[in-house]
């Protein structure tokens, strides 16, 4: 049996996807010309598929303090913090994210996926549960694995679920621990957050939250939604990233435990891993500062929302059921979502093709992520181009056309 014997399934499945064109998932921009726009096959293409949420890839201050971090302290940290020290700028960037977030204690890791493996797998023993929304990111999924505890699912956005499964464990020793996300990063939808916390303080559990998709996106100082449903003191672990709302690359976890800072010496993924570029950590300071100074930001991401969501819907596509800058375009086939993704590049837009089994429900998505930074003229042409491609495929009926208040 050969070594790749047992991705042959996948290894034909990404072929037939290849053979259309371009291969979706290994797309190079050949130039980056901004947060919405890039070079790609010698095209100028707009971007839509790039999580940049508040367009701060190109902010000055974030690239100015890159910059001088980059000359004073060189290119990397060459190891862990554990072996080789902390800069002064992650204990800045710790402090800076505990007060953004009203908790006692940061911990900034190297990626976001590294912050979801690193807490999840070393919070839970072997005699505790992990307690999971269905549709939570992979790597939730693959910090379970990593992790000794018992693992149940619950039904998506479903309380009551969570509230039978939680139920069932009553009189159980060990810890029951509960993991959502704010926005989901495939459907946009957002977890019922006050409801879970009800269930979280009927059963005695405790509360995980990973904010990535909407940190910077809701709640009144763009907390995310711990803040938008205020129940701050009913969530134990807030865990994000820094690769989405603030441009760049790393995660992070908070929380008032007050033995939260043992997690350095007993988490494996941040004691065994490099840490973050000084450059890297000066630009997420800088951008911090900037989404705290700047809520015009949030607003416009929110305005624009709005026109691609509801101009697709006027248009007749099966969208994901709740607005947010995660916009989902439902099709009915992998083949019909493979045919749409290629005309899309080959007309100057970049999305997201997402299939399945990586998908909720083994959904074929065309997954689109609007940008603060994007102009409403962009995003009528992604509307009005998906519309065209849509009819001219069989998807719509007729070639309807937006209204654009």
């Amino acid at each position: 049996m050969s070594l790749f014997d047992r991705f042959k399934p996948l290894i034909r499945s990404h072929a037939s996807v290849k053979s259309c064109g371009a291969d979706p998932f290994g797309i190079r921009m050949d130039r980056v010309l901004s947060p919405t726009e890039a070079m790609i096959g010698g095209r100028r293409t707009i971007l839509a598929g790039t999580n940049n949420y508040l367009g701060l890839t190109f902010d000055a201050d974030s690239i100015d303090a890159a910059h001088a971090a980059l000359a004073a302290f060189g290119t990397g940290t060459t190891g862990s913090r554990i072996a080789n020290g902390s800069y002064a700028g992650h204990t800045d960037l710790e402090r800076g994210l505990a007060e953004f977030y009203g908790y006692d204690h940061a911990m900034v890791f190297t990626t976001g996926y590294q912050a979801n493996l690193g807490i999840i797998s070393t919070l839970a023993g072997p005699q505790d549960y992990l307690i999971i929304d269905a549709d939570c990111h992979a790597s939730i999924y693959d910090a379970c694995r990593l992790g000794s505890a018992t693992v149940i699912r619950f039904k998506h956005n479903d309380a009551r679920d969570l509230d039978k499964r939680l139920q069932r464990l009553a009189g159980t020793d060990g810890n029951k621990i509960i993991i959502v996300e704010g926005i989901y990063s495939m459907l946009g939808d957002q977890a019922p957050l006050a409801e879970i916390a009800a269930v979280k303080r009927k059963h005695g559990a405790y509360l995980v939250v990973d904010e990535a998709h909407s940190m910077g996106v809701l709640g009144a100082t763009g907390r995310g939604l711990v803040e938008e449903a205020d129940v701050q003191s009913d969530v134990d672990f807030v865990v994000g990233t820094f690769s989405k709302s603030l441009g760049a690359i790393g995660g992070f976890c908070v929380s008032s435990h007050p033995d939260f800072d043992v997690l350095r010496v007993a988490c494996r993924p941040y004691m065994f891993t490099a840490s973050l570029p000084p450059s890297i950590v000066a630009s997420v300071l800088a951008a911090l500062k900037v989404m705290r100074a700047r809520p015009e930001l949030r607003t416009k991401l929110w305005t624009n929302v709005d026109t691609l969501y509801d101009g697709l819907a006027r248009n007749g596509f099966e969208l994901g059921v709740q607005k947010g800058p995660v916009v989902a375009v439902h099709l009915p086939s992998p083949e019909q979502a493979i045919e749409m993704w290629h005309a899309l590049l080959e007309a100057g837009i970049y999305v997201n093709l997402a299939l399945p089994p990586a998908t909720p429900n083994n959904s074929a998505l065309l997954r689109c992520s609007v940008c603060a930074a994007h102009s409403r003229e962009q995003l009528e042409t992604i509307t009005e181009t998906l519309t065209e491609i849509a009819f001219n495929t069989g998807l719509l009926e007729t070639p309807a056309k937006v209204a654009f208040g």
